[in-house]
Formats: structure tokens, C-alpha cells, sequence
């Protein structure tokens, strides 16, 4: 099996974080042909998968875990909390794994900003992502935190490859 590389995204609301990791993810699997899958936390459990009414939200409100399948795709609803290691096993087979959020987890992190920094995150990140509407030179930046162009998903991709936990 091919190493398997996973990274993770944070960053405060509507800082770009969802728009990068979609920029990512695309150039990942069409450009560098790889596998990729995308794990999101929800915090406050405020995203909506399912139409009430129909088979599989009767099905998941019920408490069981859940797989909807069809000829395009596979859907898994589960109510319980799953640790990185049993994501990973639910998803098989990939290259690069990319999460957005879940700080506590330990894997190297990018954290997004847009207009200004927020120091809270400095001990969480290995990586600063940002854009020019950030001047970073009034901020004191940890020393071992890497600057990357939030535009620029090469630039991010190389850092992933360069920065990325094999797991």
C-alpha cells in the first residue's frame, strides 16, 4: 500500500477554509491523480445530510448506524463520535486525507485567516495560510510556522507533500 497522508485545516468562520480544501482536493485528484478524502467537523452539529420524511432519516433517527447505497455513491450516517483511526477505516482507500477542523487531533495543521490573525490558533498551526489583506508583520508569528499564500494552492499542495503525518 501507498503511504497515506493526512493533514488538517482551521481557521475561525468564514475564513476560506472550506474553498481552500475544494481547491485542494480538486488539483489533488485530477492534476496529481490521487485519492483524496475530506473528513469536516461540525461543531456545534448544525449541518443538515438528510430530508426529513424519507427512508434514510427514518433510518438514522432511529440511532443505527447507516449506509445508503446506490449505483453513484455510498452515503454513512452513524450517531456516534468517530476517532481519526475509525474515519480512516471507514473510508479504505486513499492517498491524502483532508480535515477541516477537529484541532485536538494530531496532524500537521493549516490555519487559514483572512483580514487578521488570531493568536489563539498560533499553537495549533504549523502552517499560516493567508491572503495580502493581512499585513503579517504586526503580528508576532511563531518562528516554526510556515507563511503560505492562501491563494496559491500549489504552494499549499507542496507544503502537504513536504509537512503532511503519514498514517
Amino acid at each position: 500500500m501507498n503511504k497515506r497522508l493526512a493533514v488538517a485545516f482551521t481557521g475561525p468562520s468564514n475564513s476560506g477554509k472550506t474553498t481552500l480544501i475544494l481547491k485542494v482536493a480538486r488539483k489533488l485528484i485530477h492534476e496529481y491523480k490521487k485519492e483524496v478524502a475530506i473528513v469536516k467537523h461540525d461543531p456545534s452539529d448544525k449541518a443538515s445530510f438528510d430530508v426529513v420524511g424519507k427512508d434514510s432519516y427514518k433510518f438514522s433517527a432511529t440511532g443505527a448506524e447507516v449506509i445508503v447505497t446506490s449505483p453513484a455513491r455510498t452515503t454513512y450516517f452513524s450517531k456516534k463520535n468517530k476517532d481519526l483511526d475509525e474515519m480512516v477505516r471507514l473510508f479504505d482507500k486513499f492517498d491524502i486525507l483532508l480535515v477541516e477542523g477537529l484541532k485536538t487531533l494530531d496532524l500537521p495543521r493549516i490555519s487559514i485567516f483572512r483580514d487578521r490573525l488570531d493568536s489563539d490558533y498560533f499553537p495549533y498551526m504549523n502552517a499560516l495560510a493567508i491572503d495580502d489583506s493581512i499585513n503579517i508583520s504586526e503580528y508576532e508569528i511563531p518562528t516554526n510556522v510556515d507563511i503560505l499564500d492562501l491563494n496559491n494552492s500549489e504552494d499549499i499542495i507542496s507544503w502537504i507533500f513536504k509537512n503532511a503525518k503519514e498514517i
